[in-house]
């Protein structure tokens, strides 16, 4: 039976509400704002208006408004000025959202909300897995990155990846979630047509999660510790070189100001040299290496064309030899990135352990710095360059990246923005974040302890996203089975009805 007209719009409204709530908590639970808790619940208000107080018709509108939403004030601001794409990518995903949560009401009706929590949590972490493939996209706003700065949670990413890490907070949504609707059924029965739910049902659903919640932060504390392997004094130069880039100079003297401070290596950002250095002013890095005694990673940039440029990396040692060229294994082609060595993963055996590289974006993706790892690095260098609107979260990647390796990472920006160094199990240990740019320069640096390499992760890769995907792909099957099933159900009802 369908609302009056007036239920219907007080139902709208009330569900409206309820999504725009969700969509304030995810907003408020990833950074600048790291309000971590939230992400626990943030789905909650946005799946009770979806499943009980919006109009049955409609109530995959409950979804877009929540995602919609989120994503307009996650993205909007990093993106303003990159092209309308951007700008409206979360209108676009709001209304895939609508189209794809129209009918699943509807589902969990036919089969008693018996696969609730799995059916949302696969579902979610699944799509996470399809956006890990798209360039533009990688693991930019997935759930797991609100965690970032909790290391003392997050260690099973080592064994089940960032993916897993996204599977038990939605399952904990979820739950939580249908706990709700139980309650909710409990004080209003907006459409006595809906099955009920059993007491029985939830409780072990809610406990379940619950349990699973408690036992991944148990595995975490088992797995959280400092490391004993040895370190090596590394710095990252923090500097807004400017546009075009003249930055060679005052990159040379952070430098020496970090080889006084110890620096045994010093990592130099993403297209901080015009020029390949093996070519062009070669014998001014070779002094510097020499006059330092340390190791330079050096980001640099070629033109090949007008529009289409080299973006690369090397690592020069104090002798004077380059040890090898890195390409930007994920560029933005579409800003005339290239490069002669994109798909090697070359790792440097040095004095100070096996070094390797990736480049700024790169970092964004699961799969460059686990080649790497699996090369055999210990230690990955970051050249990077970005924008202040992406300076608060940019670099939270580089933790996830640290703890599904058990490597230490260290990330230096051409803008001045957000360089970063982090140990193997997530600890941020330096840090320079200034939005907007560092127009003085400064040098972030640490002992950074050796990583391993061996954790679970870098064997089996992101096996829980390849999971949640075949799960996600079962439900696409299996919806149109209990479509069928239900059809029958009917008829026969009819036949003897009849």
């Amino acid at each position: 039976m369908s609302p009056s007209p007036r239920m219907f719009w007080i139902r709208l409204g009330i569900g409206t509400t309820l999504s725009v709530l969700s969509a304030v908590l995810l907003t408020l639970s990833f950074p600048p704002y790291s309000l971590w808790p939230l992400i626990w619940v943030a789905f909650i208000p946005m799946l009770v208006a979806q499943f009980r107080v919006m109009p049955r018709k409609i109530s995959g509108l409950a979804s877009a408004i929540a995602i919609g939403g989120w994503l307009g004030g996650y993205l909007t601001p990093i993106f303003t000025g990159s092209g309308i794409y951007m700008v409206w990518l979360p209108l676009l995903i709001a209304a895939i959202s609508y189209l794809a949560d129209s009918g699943v009401r509807a589902f969990h009706e036919r089969t008693d909300y018996r696969w609730f929590v799995g059916y949302g949590a696969l579902n979610w972490v699944g799509f996470e897995m399809i956006r890990s493939f798209i360039p533009i996209m990688g693991t930019w706003a997935f759930v797991a990155n609100t965690l970032y700065g909790q290391p003392w949670l997050i260690q099973p990413v080592s064994i089940f990846s960032i993916f897993g890490l996204g599977l038990l907070i939605m399952s904990v949504n979820y739950g939580l979630a249908l706990g709700a609707l139980y309650l909710f059924d409990r004080r209003w029965k907006l459409d006595p047509e809906t099955p009920p739910l059993t007491g029985r049902s939830v409780r072990r659903w809610v406990l379940g999660v619950l349990a699973a919640l408690v036992a991944w932060t148990g595995l975490s504390l088992a797995l959280f510790r400092a490391p004993t392997t040895p370190t090596v004094r590394a710095a990252a130069l923090h500097y807004d070189a400017g546009v075009p880039w003249s930055g060679v100079g005052r990159f040379s003297e952070l430098t020496r100001q970090a080889a006084r401070a110890g620096a045994r290596l010093v990592v130099w950002p993403e297209i901080a040299i015009e020029g390949d250095p093996q070519v062009t002013n070669t014998d001014h890095f070779r002094q510097l290496a020499a006059e330092t005694d340390a190791h330079l990673v050096l980001g640099y940039f070629v033109r090949v064309t007008e529009r289409v440029w080299r973006n690369e990396a090397t690592v020069l040692t104090p002798d004077g030899q380059f040890l090898g060229v890195y390409g930007k294994d994920h560029p933005v082609t579409f800003a005339g990135e290239t490069s002669l060595t994109r798909g090697t993963y070359p790792v440097y055996d040095t004095p100070l352990g096996r070094l390797g590289t990736i480049i700024c974006y790169d970092l964004d993706f699961t799969d460059t710095a686990r080649k790497i790892t699996r090369n055999g690095a210990q230690l990955i260098l970051v050249p990077s360059h970005d924008w202040p609107e992406i300076a608060t979260k940019h670099y939270t990647h580089l933790v996830f990246r640290a703890v599904e390796n058990r490597v230490s990472l260290v990330k230096a920006d051409n803008s001045g923005n957000d360089s970063v160094i982090v140990d193997p199990y997530g600890r941020i240990i330096a840090a320079a974040v200034t939005p907007g740019g560092d127009k003085t320069g400064q040098v972030v640096i640490a002992d950074v302890p050796l990583g391993t390499g061996d954790s679970l992760a870098v064997r089996l890769g992101d096996w829980t996203g390849w999971l949640a995907l075949a799960g996600m792909a079962f439900f696409i099957v299996y919806d149109p089975i209990t479509k069928a099933r239900a059809k029958r159900r009917d008829e026969r009802a009819i036949s003897v009805t009849g």
